[in-house]
């Protein structure tokens, strides 16, 4: 039986992979190709629209939003994952444990509430195009981003505050990285309220994601259904289809990683749900929206065309 002993240490260890040595170096290269891959797309799109006047428009300020949670959220996590796979000390301090797990859970709630906004976007420019420029402002854009990007900073730092009041008897964390329920594992004390705010906090984000993306998308097709137009209804699944493969994604990968917290018996099961949920997004995100919008599209196009095109 464990002692519920208080420890006092800086310095946690991370279980990471059981991998064979045969392929440490496949899996680091795989995962820097991945990393240096999102890298180059999203920085890619984040300077195309910021140095093109023509982007400088509310729908290309969430696509922003979008690169850079991207960019962060893989950032936190994937060099130190690479690190660790080739290493067999795997150690980190507990403030570095903290702090990734807190940009990692912000990355979750604000892919959701930023893919909310997008699908609200797709909603107005499909069923009001006349009033689009009206209704999707710059400020509104802008508002919008700003409460997504408010109310995830809110909620997860209550999630992690909970946690880093507890104290410490074990110093492994179970686990490839850190994120709330690993680090609140290490105490031996009652973690209740903690399981009880990390409920609250998974129904309310995928409540409101879910249902959010839910009525957009059902009043889309209801138009669509009403008005018969062959265009609308070509412009419907042009701009959807993308939109709602990225969610369903990004939506399983993240029910996997909380379910299988509750099954320890699949431990590398959950890892590679959480890696899968911070990189198939961040890579598919800038290579799909760029190529379903016409004008990141046709900018992207000439940028290609002039430096294949010999002067």
């Amino acid at each position: 039986m464990e002692k519920n002993t208080t420890i006092s240490t800086d310095i946690l260890e991370i279980q990471g992979f059981d991998i064979s040595p045969g392929f440490i170096h496949p899996v680091f290269f795989l995962l820097l190709f991945v990393y240096f891959s999102l890298l180059f797309s999203n920085i890619g799109v984040l300077v195309l629209i910021i140095t093109e006047k023509s982007l400088h428009q509310p729908m290309y300020i969430l696509f922003c939003n979008l690169s850079v949670n991207d960019l962060i959220g893989n950032t936190v996590l994937l060099p130190r994952l690479m690190a660790h796979v080739l290493s067999t000390e795997r150690f980190i301090t507990y403030n570095q444990c903290v702090a990734q797990a807190f940009h990692s859970h912000t990355f979750g709630s604000a892919s959701h509430m930023i893919l909310v906004i997008m699908a609200i976007d797709r909603y107005v420019a499909i069923c009001y195009p006349l009033r689009y420029s009206s209704i999707m402002s710059t400020r509104t854009v802008v508002g919008l981003s700003a409460t997504a990007w408010g109310v995830s900073l809110v909620l997860v730092s209550i999630l992690i505050g909970l946690t880093v009041r507890l104290p410490l008897c074990r110093s492994v964390i179970q686990n490839a990285y850190c994120d709330n329920a690993s680090l609140f594992k290490l105490s031996c004390e009652d973690v209740s309220i903690n399981n009880i705010y990390g409920l609250f906090f998974t129904v309310l984000l995928f409540s409101c994601s879910i249902g959010g993306i839910a009525v957009t998308y059902f009043r889309i097709a209801l138009i669509c259904w009403i008005k018969k137009n062959k265009e609308l209804n070509n412009k419907a699944l042009q701009t959807c289809a993308s939109h709602l493969v990225l969610y369903l994604i990004m939506l399983w990968s993240g029910f996997l990683t909380i379910i299988l917290h509750r099954f320890p018996n699949y431990p590398d099961l959950r890892k590679i749900a959480f890696i899968l949920f911070h990189v198939v997004p961040a890579n598919l995100n800038p290579i799909i929206y760029g190529m379903q919008t016409n004008s990141l599209r046709d900018k992207i196009i000439q940028i290609l065309q002039r430096k294949v095109t010999p002067t």
